[in-house]
């Protein structure tokens, strides 16, 4: 073996580390999440520990899927983009189909799958996102320079919105849509060209917020749940008195009076309220921080992936820091009532099976990108080191006179042959700043602080 080769082999070896910061606070998320939901859910069903139970079994193949997704390459998932479009199709559309599809209080969101009913919209995130990251790696520069590349993934985000929209899932659309247009921002779009589908879209979302009663009726009951505090206003109103009855430090664990068939939905969309109550003002902090810190770090360790041109790994942690802020802010606000009632559920936190699942199998792929950042940093310190050693031992040679001299180092041209890892080095060089565009030069500007 030559000692390019070996070299190579030396560098393959190198292994990366999951970031311990990820991985802390998503266990946090999750311990928390399977407490509060022990607590809100004893008198949802005869048998108090019932949606114990049964979270800790989703929890349990949730972290089947996370330990799954940190194992395969992201160059495995990214090559497989357009598979997981499709099946963002074919998901949505097997609601609707007879004897598959399951209907909840009018609402066809869910397929049977046997031993429980799966929400796909929760599958639809996770894929919807990989193929827009994959998508903004190989177009963009075309993304910022021409009006298809931009609007083809907005395009394919308004069929998904609206095969949502038939179920119907409002929420779930609306945050569909600000992920795309967060990661079209970050990916370098030509903002002027922006402004024209946010100028047609605004209106149209707002058209159809309005269109159907229902939600006429939570947009009114947000502006004064106190209206009618027993019918529109009813879920709001109890949120509300969870709330304030929790105080600084809470009423203590499990001695919430709301979630005692008071507070509708306790331990999934409402569980903050719960939380409040019982862990008051400073638990709700608390999880604040949480999410703050994992969203937070999810945008960092993407700006470490754009410096180290991993150009896909950063759309997709990117994609899933936007779907972790947006739908935690949305759940915490409508708990607060600082926005109207949406069917989102707290991540990591709510019971669900579908959300629980797919947020860790999204998570699982986060930690799979800090690995691959970690190793990607060894691999290149190792091959800098080796350049290093290499032009310091350079073999002396004789001159005329006896006196042995050094011959220059890899970086000379003099040099006859140069030290072996100075072509791989140089070959990491270049493939790392080919195609650099204009990611790098937008996340600078945006979130260049963070670093």
């Amino acid at each position: 073996m030559n000692d390019s080769a070996r070299q190579a082999t030396r560098i393959d070896d190198i292994q990366g580390r999951l970031d311990p910061w990820l991985l802390a606070v998503v266990l946090a998320l999750s311990s928390l999440g399977l407490v509060m939901v022990g607590s809100s859910s004893i008198s949802q069903h005869p048998d108090p520990f019932h949606y114990l139970t049964r979270h800790l079994v989703f929890l349990a193949g949730g972290l089947v899927l996370a330990v799954w997704a940190t194992r395969i390459e992201l160059r495995t998932v990214e090559r497989y983009n357009q598979l997981m479009l499709l099946a963002c199709f074919v998901l949505l559309l097997l609601v609707f189909v007879p004897g598959l599809g399951v209907s909840v209080k009018g609402a066809h969101r869910w397929i049977n799958v046997g031993v429980s009913n799966f929400q796909v919209v929760e599958a639809v995130k996770v894929l919807f996102i990989i193929w827009l990251a994959s998508y903004l790696v190989r177009f963009r520069d075309e993304v910022n320079a021409t009006w298809i590349a931009m609007l083809k993934p907005l395009v394919v985000v308004a069929a998904l919105v609206g095969l949502l929209l038939l179920q119907p899932d409002f929420g779930s659309s609306s945050l569909l849509l600000a992920i795309t247009a967060g990661l079209l921002v970050l990916g370098g779009v030509n903002m002027p060209r922006m402004f024209l589908p946010v100028l047609i879209g605004l209106p149209a979302l707002a058209f159809i917020a309005v269109l159907e009663p229902y939600r006429m009726r939570r947009l009114t009951s947000f502006m004064d749940p106190w209206a009618d505090p027993f019918n529109s206003g009813y879920q709001l109103t109890n949120a509300l008195m969870a709330a304030g009855r929790g105080e600084w430090l809470g009423v203590g664990l499990g001695s919430s009076i709301q979630k005692l068939s008071y507070l509708p939905e306790a331990h999934t969309d409402f569980i903050l309220a719960v939380i409040a109550e019982e862990l008051g003002f400073v638990g709700v902090c608390a999880i604040i921080a949480l999410y703050a810190v994992l969203v937070g770090r999810a945008f960092w360790i993407g700006l470490q992936c754009v410096e180290m041109r991993r150009h896909f790994s950063a759309y997709l942690a990117f994609g899933i820091a936007l779907w972790i802020g947006l739908q935690s802010f949305v759940s915490i606000g409508v708990n607060l009532g600082l926005l109207p009632t949406k069917g989102l559920t707290l991540p990591l936190i709510s019971s669900g099976g579908s959300s629980v699942l797919m947020t860790c199998a999204a998570m699982g792929l986060l930690l799979r990108v800090s690995y691959e950042l970690e190793r990607a940093k060894r691999q290149m310190a190792r091959l800098r080191g080796d350049a290093a050693r290499e032009s310091v031992h350079a073999e002396p040679a004789v001159s005329a006179g006896g006196r042995p001299h050094h011959v220059a180092g890899p970086t000379s041209a003099s040099a006859p042959n140069p030290p072996a890892a100075a072509p791989v080095f140089a070959r990491k060089r270049a493939d790392a700043g080919r195609g650099t565009s204009r990611l790098q030069q937008r996340i600078e500007r945006t979130l260049g602080g963070m670093a």
